[in-house]
């Protein structure tokens, strides 16, 4: 796959000297899902704003299917659809009069077949006559995905798209999303949540203090970097963990019913063989055994911690 987004050496300093995006360097590919991971003021809204040409760069170019966004803004603006945070909407305007209006300002001739089949893939048709302060905070944020999706852009931008909205409506939207990246469209989101980019994402990229840390196949991501925790589960309680074992760096429950031990799972040797024999040497009679695969969650603050 081609990039259809390219980032290169993108700076954005303020007069006061605060660099909210450092030298950033990112390739989006044609039909992918990436996920943008962040901390708050980590740089997210302001890479997007950038890159739809909200925001003037100090230095540095974006281009979105080969226009420059300086350059070539009306161009490069026609390819992208954005979400914002925040809902804005007109509260007295029904829902299909928003999305036409939204059609209308790129200047894409009246189509409203197409129009009402996004509705109904965001579950709005119903709705579509209805006024936009009559709808739900959720399907207010479909509205706004619908508004970006009125003049058929190849890229779209969801920043934070399922903030404020509760799990089962978050579940709504992750199929909302694949069912776009079926049709073809390029997803970019910025998220809180990190289950979200497990769930949808093809990339995972973490940026903190205006730069990018990683971008990297979400699988790939798991596998190099995840570790796993084999839980040691004792037939009795142990107060203190033994000498014997003090090499493993175990970690004991609170209850001193089980035992922790952590290992890299690209490692040759997880020495979880020594560690069991060792375990009975000492004189500790084991349960059970549990392993888990640490989380996308885990490697996210791990990586935020070592640039903190």
């Amino acid at each position: 796959m081609s990039a259809i987004v390219s980032v290169q050496n993108l700076r954005k300093a303020y007069a006061g000297g605060f660099e909210a995006l450092k030298s950033v360097n990112l390739d989006i590919e044609e039909g992918e899902i990436l996920a943008l991971l962040g901390p708050n003021g980590a740089g997210k809204t302001t890479l997007i704003s950038t890159i739809c040409g909200i925001t003037v760069p100090t230095s540095g170019t974006v281009t979105v299917g080969g226009h420059d966004t300086q350059k070539a803004f009306r161009g490069a603006r026609a390819l992208i659809g954005l979400v914002p945070q925040e809902i804005n909407l007109e509260p007295f305007e029904t829902v299909m009069n928003t999305v036409r209006f939204s059609r209308g300002l790129f200047g894409k001739p009246r189509n409203d077949a197409y129009l009402e089949d996004i509705l109904k893939q965001l579950s709005l048709y119903d709705k579509k006559d209805n006024k936009v302060m009559t709808l739900s905070g959720g399907m207010k944020r479909r509205v706004l995905i619908a508004k970006a999706l009125s003049h058929e852009p190849r890229v779209l931008f969801l920043d934070e798209p399922t903030a404020g909205v509760d799990v089962e409506l978050r579940k709504d939207m992750w199929e909302v999303v694949a069912k776009l990246k079926a049709s073809g469209v390029t997803i970019i989101l910025t998220t809180h949540y990190i289950e979200e980019a497990e769930a949808i994402a093809d990339r995972v990229g973490v940026i903190n203090k205006g730069e990018i840390l990683l971008v990297q196949n979400k699988a790939d991501l798991m596998s190099q970097m995840g570790r796993k925790q084999l839980k040691i589960e004792l037939s009795a309680a142990v107060e203190t963990i033994p000498d014997a074992l003090a090499d493993y760096e175990l970690t004991r429950a609170d209850d001193g019913f089980s035992l922790l031990y952590h290992y890299d799972t690209k490692g040759e040797r997880t020495g979880i063989t020594t560690l069991l024999a060792d375990l009975q040497k000492a004189g500790l009679q084991m349960k059970d055994l549990q392993t888990q695969q640490s989380s996308l969650e885990d490697i996210f603050v791990g990586l935020v911690k070592e640039t903190t």
